[in-house]
């Protein structure tokens, strides 16, 4: 089902602030993989705020859906997505990565309300999630399993085992997101370790693809929507992003994978997002 004009806009304005919130809190905390967070935040936004069911009144439902952040060094995009969708005050996230504060640089479920699994070394997140979406199944609980990875992620081995468990068991309750920003810690991901043919191996291991623009609603709602249709195999969704995305000077950066941001920077970062989004409303109508 297409957005409506007013989805459109409520998710566009959404992930504004989000990318604001992002460039906050690498000033406040000294530092964060804010490029990588920068080009995740559009597919949590609308997974957040427009697919999955949860409650965060009562963030321990048994029925709710279940999201894995598996580049769990994003972080800094996934805690302000959690406060902004009600699972704790946004005042709590000027403690990222402050001694004692629940929110780290790699997400903690045993500390921070609303998050799923604890992540962080990578290629661990999909095993996590087939097997959460293979207990729903035998549970009869039609529980929707989303796991979030990026690119350079798809280099380690038990993603590729994960992937080939969720097309044996069929488990078209898990919804793979993968972040294809083209950029790892150390350089491109196609001279680093290359991954191409990506969409080609994921059908081989026994998946549905569905590309899309990782940075347009609409066409992430498309990708999504075919993902929750599929009848016999389970789906990938690969979303083209940009590292470092709405702020100019980090865009396809690789030293901004892990980067800080002082008051200049900063300014510089907000000033960047908001003539992004002036364009872009203009583009889609909104």
């Amino acid at each position: 089902m297409a957005l409506t004009a007013e989805e459109r806009q409520k998710l566009y304005a959404q992930a504004k602030q989000l990318r604001q919130d992002i460039v906050d809190m690498t000033s406040w905390a000294g530092g964060a993989h804010i490029g990588g967070g920068l080009s995740v935040i559009d597919i949590l936004t609308i997974l957040y705020f427009k697919y999955l069911n949860i409650n965060p009144k009562d963030p321990c439902w048994e029925d709710r859906d279940r999201l894995v952040l598996s580049k769990g060094h994003a972080a800094v995009a996934y805690a302000p997505v959690l406060a902004r969708r009600g699972f704790f005050d946004t005042e709590e996230l000027k403690t990222f990565n402050k001694f004692k504060s629940p929110f780290g640089m790699h997400p903690d479920s045993c500390k921070v309300c609303g998050c799923d699994a604890s992540t962080g070394s990578l290629g661990h997140g999909l095993s996590m999630a087939v097997g959460m979406a293979l207990g729903a199944r035998v549970l009869g609980k039609n529980v929707k399993v989303y796991c979030v990875l990026g690119d350079g992620e798809c280099n380690e081995g038990t993603v590729w085992e994960a992937l080939m468990a969720a097309a044996q068991f069929k488990l078209t309750n898990l919804i793979t997101v993968i972040d294809r920003n083209g950029l790892m810690i150390d350089g491109p991901t196609e001279k680093v370790m290359g991954v191409e043919p990506l969409a080609d191996k994921l059908k081989a291991f026994g998946m549905d693809v569905v590309t899309v623009d990782g940075h347009n609603m609409d066409s992430l709602a498309e990708g999504i929507e075919k993902a929750l249709a599929a009848q016999d195999k389970p789906v990938a969704v690969l979303a083209s992003t940009v590292k470092g995305k709405g702020v100019d000077f980090m865009e396809n950066q690789v030293p901004w994978h892990y980067g800080s941001v002082d008051a200049a920077l900063k300014e510089k970062a907000h000033a960047s997002i908001e003539k992004m989004y002036e364009a872009l409303l203009r583009g889609v109508g909104v």
